[in-house]
């Protein structure tokens, strides 16, 4: 296998951001990608700059014009995607609780955070089937685990709703590829400091994106279907 090809979704900042940083030093080839165009950029040169390594592609994961684009110019640029990082996601929604949340926000939050992540495997998917080769890490959480559901504050019902239609998605489409050497996960990185964690979070960036990495870095025969933290399955 050549460089490996590695697209992150929601990137300009926090794990998004830290992923690209960390898949560069294990020699891919990264495309930075972000809704706002001038957040990109910002975050490309805080990792030093465009080069043949870093490239960066506005990705609005809403819109499937957008995302049509950034397939055409992946096919065009590089013939295949190994790497799909879909880390996009939008609104912790800790104020509410489902019998008061706005459920205009909460419909934004599940288009977000699981439409939007349907449609850039539906894009990409196709693209490592025809190569034998893909891996998909989904960002997700705990707070979407039904197994840890009786532990879990009612709080944040959008997001908490959003990432367990995630990981419903994520064994759905493992199982469609299977036997394929494309493995797609679920991965929580945990509670970290970003600015959807905010500072009182246990776990540091880095340290969140060192668990989706392992989840891009799969050997072949690896785990599929999963749900991780660490490199350890977490109960769905």
């Amino acid at each position: 296998m050549h460089q490996k090809i590695a697209l992150v979704t929601g990137a300009n900042r926090g794990i998004g951001l830290e992923v690209c940083r960390q898949l560069l030093a294990k020699n891919c080839l990264v495309i930075l990608t972000s809704r706002n165009i001038k957040k990109g950029e910002m975050a490309i040169q805080s990792l030093g700059g465009i080069s043949g390594s870093l490239h960066y592609h506005q990705l609005d994961i809403n819109d499937q014009e957008s995302i049509s684009t950034i397939k055409t110019f992946v096919s065009d640029q590089f013939g295949r995607l190994d790497i799909l990082i879909n880390n996009a996601a939008i609104n912790f929604d800790a104020w509410h609780t489902a019998l008061h949340a706005d459920l205009n926000q909460a419909q934004q939050t599940v288009e977000a955070n699981v439409f939007g992540t349907w449609r850039m495997c539906q894009a990409f998917l196709p693209m490592m089937q025809a190569k034998n080769y893909g891996r998909v890490v989904n960002v997700s959480s705990i707070s979407g685990s039904l197994a840890n559901i009786a532990a879990i504050d009612a709080i944040a019902p959008a997001y908490s709703i959003s990432k367990a239609g995630l990981n419903v998605l994520t064994i759905q489409l493992a199982k469609l590829v299977a036997g394929k050497d494309i493995l797609i996960n679920a991965i929580g990185p945990g509670w970290c400091k970003t600015d959807m964690g905010t500072s009182i979070a246990p776990r540091n960036a880095a340290e969140g994106a060192a668990s989706i990495l392992w989840g891009a870095m799969l050997p072949t025969g690896g785990p599929t279907g999963g749900f991780f933290r660490d490199g350890k399955r977490l109960e769905w």
